[in-house]
């Protein structure tokens, strides 16, 4: 059963321009408040490989939730107990690990079982904010399509990872952002993230660098802004560029892709000229590839400040 889903991942890593959403399924055990092991997923591609429960080393002092290190062929990584992070208590213990790849840094993570991987529409996954879930989810995903009462719980990884290991290297210095940006006066950056902490981050950069921005949690609402922001330039007799300098987006969202919302505003006439920057924690080279190709202007992997201001100065430069 692993070997086959760690084939399908080596596999479907190479369908990034399918546009859908690849779910690696597993349980982390029952769940006190219901007492049934709900269904968890995340990102194919932010997996590396899965492999059985190796031998754990505890480290002395360890943080919270985390049950010490792995020596995986050389390369010791942390491992996290998503169980415990997510209040479950695994029946049967934690017999897996998940080898993810999260904004530059390896990682593992200890789970009950390994259930599937399933391929998903962008618009069966829908954002889980608002509802009763915590902050550790960013969407829910209808398993089986629009009326299906079998879901999933997809977890925000950025945000589990800021929480079990936290990192001053993600702190906003404005000393090493650099002098401020200017826009064309009225216009603003218009940035997708569906992650909170993520959000926070770049409002935070953003601030730094002088930026105005209008903060979007999915593809589908930046989408939504951009054309509304369209009709309104258009009814005052201007153009889109006088109310959008740059389009900032995420890969991974809820309704809409980033890739699809790249795809869309290249594709229409009235957002010619308006730079796309790519922002994401799935990194490796067919991705960037596909970035490319869907006509974005840059990509930048999260999430260093300095790299996105630079990112981000360069395609400000290039229709300034």
């Amino acid at each position: 059963m692993m070997q086959s889903i760690q084939q399908e991942i080596d596999e479907r890593t190479k369908l990034t321009s399918s546009n859908k959403l690849e779910l690696l399924l597993f349980r982390l055990g029952n769940d006190p408040l219901l007492d049934r092991a709900e269904l968890f997923g995340i990102n194919v591609f932010k997996v590396r490989e899965i492999i059985p429960m190796p031998t754990i080393t505890a480290v002395a002092g360890s943080l919270q939730h985390m049950m010490g290190v792995v020596d995986l062929r050389g390369q010791i990584l942390p491992v996290i107990d998503l169980s415990a992070v997510c209040g479950c208590t695994p029946a049967t213990g934690h017999n897996i690990l998940l080898i993810t790849e999260y904004a530059r840094s390896t990682q593992a993570f200890a789970v009950e079982s390994v259930e599937d991987i399933v391929r998903l529409e962008w618009r069966q996954v829908l954002s889980a904010e608002g509802s009763a879930a915590s902050g550790m989810v960013t969407s829910i995903a209808r398993l089986d399509g629009e009326n299906s009462e079998r879901l999933a719980q997809v977890l925000d990884v950025e945000t589990i990872l800021r929480q079990v290991m936290p990192s001053n290297a993600l702190e906003i210095d404005p000393e090493r952002i650099g002098p401020k940006v200017d826009v064309k006066p009225g216009s603003l950056i218009l940035a997708a993230d569906d992650s909170l902490v993520a959000r926070t981050m770049i409002e935070e950069g953003l601030s730094a660098m002088g930026l105005p921005y209008l903060m979007t949690k999915t593809g589908q609402e930046a989408w939504d802004q951009l054309q509304a922001l369209a009709v309104k330039a258009q009814a005052e007799g201007k153009d889109i560029s006088d109310k959008v300098a740059l389009v900032l987006t995420d890969l991974e969202m809820p309704e809409m892709d980033g890739f699809t919302l790249t795809r869309n505003i290249k594709q229409d006439p009235r957002f010619a000229g308006i730079p796309v920057v790519i922002h994401s924690s799935l990194t490796g080279s067919a991705n960037e590839a596909h970035v490319r190709k869907v006509g974005a202007d840059a990509y930048v992997a999260k999430f260093v400040a300095e790299d996105l201001a630079h990112a981000l100065r360069e395609a400000l430069r290039t229709v300034h």
